[in-house]
């Protein structure tokens, strides 16, 4: 076996575009769950608007939802590590109207 071919292996290619790495700002999420997957919507509630949109939306199964809330927290760790901790100034109302609406 070739050392170029042994070095690919176990590694993975990821692109990302330049529209993808531009971001898309969220400061709320809403996380919903099936017996089989996780969806976690991201929103940008901006102050003064009654209305906002899903920005995006992910949809993970669960041993991928646990794998990402384990990754967060070790970074958040880190984080607050470095720079202090992190403060919760303000627990926003979550939204009651969001989802469904059973219209059809």
């Amino acid at each position: 076996m070739s050392d170029e071919k042994s070095n690919k292996e176990g590694q993975l290619n990821i692109e990302l575009d330049d529209k993808t790495a531009e971001g898309t700002y969220s400061n709320l999420a809403i996380i919903n769950h099936s017996v089989s997957e996780f969806i976690v919507d991201f929103i940008s509630v901006m102050p003064g608007q009654p209305k906002a949109k899903v920005k995006s939306r992910i949809i993970l199964t669960p041993q991928h939802a646990k794998r990402l809330v384990k990754a967060l927290a070790d970074n958040v760790t880190r984080f607050e590590s470095s720079h202090g901790e992190i403060k919760d100034y303000e627990q926003p109302p979550i939204p009651m109207n969001f989802g469904p609406t059973g219209e059809a």
